[in-house]
């Protein structure tokens, strides 16, 4: 069996999350340790207790779902898991494209730890409350969706921000021309045009000043080669060339996180079983539109006996 190992991205995020792994694994406490000790503050309080609009901040829920993925990660690590051995590549959905190159040893937990700190931030004041706006529409193909989008612009941003799967793509931009996209998709055929309770507009050119600080962030960041490729965001290709990768984080910012096509290149790639590591089963949720592939999901201490006894 050929696997991969996913990594979720905002979207995936609940008060609570990751608290079973803390209380039941030494090397799981670890991670939230030391997020809470990179940052200067209690996030492993917010995440296992909330207030749940302080884990819906952009600036916490990114590090959040991050420090989740890698803890269950470590779990693994620590009963025996070999990522270089027992993994051919790794990817992440947006935020989640951090966590995957953290597992695979480009990033310290502490410094991603800290970049997405920075990237949240970023993101959220990039775009004044209001703005911007993002919308899912559901039951259009690619190429569809992305002549609405352009029609619907008139002159202001609107992009393909998420093409998640089949059928599945997320617009995002400035709020009036998102809004036009939505209707207009609906007059195309899409069975549902979603707008989506979001504080900012990701993935798209209003993201600018974040795609910025990133570089300013990552220009002075640690990097390592990863031990497995990464599938990037922005490519849908394999990386392993650190700075490569250093360029590819800064443009997936302002870039369409290719999911869809990530997937389908496992695929053509040889990946036949894909295991969500982390928070939620949005990941895994997509993937059982794929014959072609299996998915699985890790998210709590049952999770990961589970897996290890059926590897």
């Amino acid at each position: 069996m050929t696997r991969a190992l996913v990594f979720p991205g905002q979207g995936s995020q609940a008060v609570g999350m990751g608290k079973a792994l803390y209380d039941a694994c030494p090397a799981a406490k670890a991670v939230f340790d030391e997020v809470d000790a990179a940052l200067g503050e209690k996030l492993s309080d917010v995440i296992f207790n909330g207030p749940e609009d302080q884990l819906t901040l952009t600036a916490n829920t990114q590090p959040a779902l991050m420090a989740v993925s890698l803890a269950a990660f470590a779990v693994l690590k620590d009963r025996g898991f070999d990522l270089a051995t027992q993994a051919a590549y790794v990817a992440g959905h947006s935020l989640g494209e951090y966590s995957a190159l953290a597992a695979a040893g480009t990033f310290s937990v502490g410094d991603a730890a800290k970049l997405l700190r920075v990237r949240g931030s970023a993101m959220q004041a990039a775009v004044p409350v209001g703005q911007g706006a993002m919308a899912a529409l559901l039951g259009l193909d690619w190429d569809t969706a992305t002549a609405v989008a352009a029609e619907a612009a008139e002159g202001e941003v609107c992009t393909p921000a998420n093409d998640n799967v089949d059928g599945q793509v997320v617009f995002s931009g400035a709020k009036a021309a998102v809004e036009r996209a939505a209707e207009l998709a609906k007059e195309r055929g899409a069975k549902r045009a979603i707008m989506l309770p979001v504080s900012a507009p990701f993935h798209c050119a209003l993201m600018q000043p974040a795609a910025d600080a990133m570089a300013e962030a990552l220009a002075g960041a640690v990097m390592n080669a990863p031990v497995v490729p990464v599938i990037a965001n922005v490519t849908a290709a394999p990386v392993t060339d650190p700075d490569e990768i250093r360029k590819l984080l800064v443009a997936q910012v302002t870039g369409t996180v290719r999911w869809r096509e990530s997937v389908l290149k496992m695929v053509e790639l040889g990946v036949d079983q894909m295991v969500e590591v982390g928070a939620g089963k949005v990941l895994s949720g997509l993937v059982r539109r794929n014959p072609d592939i299996e998915g699985a999901n890790i998210g709590n201490p049952d999770d990961i006996e589970a897996f290890l006894s059926a590897l």
